[in-house]
C-alpha cells in the first residue's frame, strides 16, 4: 500500500492550517517535516516551535526528517514537539546506532536517511533496527530539484534485504518518477512541489498512488 507524505517545506506557510487541511483531504497518510540547519545542508527551514503548533491540528502521521549535523542531541525535543517518526542521516555526525536507540527508546520510529553519493550498503547493518528508510533522490536541501535514478538501485537494494521495511523517496517524486520508485520497492513517497503546487492536490495525491 503506497503512502503519499506531502513535504511541508513546499506549503504557503502563511496559511499551515488550510495546507494541513489540503493533506487530510487528498487522503494522505503522512506528513512529511524537514528540518534543516543551515550547516548539514544549505538551507534553513524550522524547527520544534512550528511542529509543535501545527500537531494540536491534525492527526496525521508526523515523519520529522533532520537534516542537521548533531540528530543525537534534538530528538527528544522532536520527540516531545510530536513526531511520530524522527529520520536522521547517516551522514550526520552522530553515531547511528545510538540515535536508533534514542529514538527508540522515546517510544518513536527510527529511520534513516543517506543523499545520493551514499550507496546504500553502509545501512545494510542497521536495517533490522529500523522502521523506516529515506533515499534521497535530490540533494537534500532545496526543494524543486529534478530526480536522480541513481536512487533506483539503492531502493531494490533495500528492498531486497527487508522486504517489510517501509521505504521512503523523497526529490523529484511527480507521476512519472513515482511509478519508478513504486517499481523499485517503495511504498512511501515524499512530494512537496507537485503536491502543494498543484491545482487539485487530491488528484496529484491520487497519481502518485496510480
Amino acid at each position: 500500500m503506497i503512502k503519499i507524505a506531502p513535504s511541508l517545506l513546499a506549503a504557503d506557510f502563511s496559511n499551515l492550517s488550510g495546507e494541513l487541511r489540503k493533506v487530510s483531504d487528498a487522503g494522505a497518510e503522512w506528513l512529511h517535516l524537514d528540518v534543516m540547519d543551515g550547516a548539514f545542508v544549505p538551507n534553513i527551514s524550522f524547527g520544534v516551535p512550528v511542529i509543535s503548533s501545527i500537531r494540536k491540528h491534525t492527526d496525521l502521521f508526523f515523519d520529522v526528517h533532520l537534516m542537521i549535523e548533531r540528530p543525537l542531541d534534538y530528538v527528544e525535543a522532536f520527540a516531545n514537539a510530536g513526531a511520530d517518526a524522527i529520520t536522521f542521516h547517516y551522514e550526520s555526525q552522530s553515531d547511528p546506532n545510538a540515535t536508533i536507540d534514542k529514538i527508540h527508546a522515546l517510544g518513536k520510529k527510527a529511520g534513516i536517511s543517506i543523499k545520493p553519493g551514499t550507496p546504500a550498503d553502509v545501512l545494510f547493518p542497521l536495517l533490522p533496527k529500523l522502521d523506516l528508510v529515506l533515499i534521497m533522490s535530490v540533494e537534500p536541501g532545496f526543494g524543486g530539484q529534478a530526480f536522480l535514478t541513481s536512487a533506483l538501485p539503492k531502493i531494490k537494494a533495500i528492498r531486497e534485504l527487508a522486504p517489510n521495511l517501509p521505504i521512503s523517496v523523497d526529490g523529484g517524486i511527480n507521476a512519472r518518477t513515482a511509478e519508478l520508485c513504486r517499481e523499485a520497492g517503495a511504498d512511501v513517497l515524499v512530494a512537496g512541489s507537485y503536491f502543494f503546487g498543484a491545482s487539485d492536490p487530491k488528484a496529484a495525491a491520487d497519481s502518485l498512488r496510480r
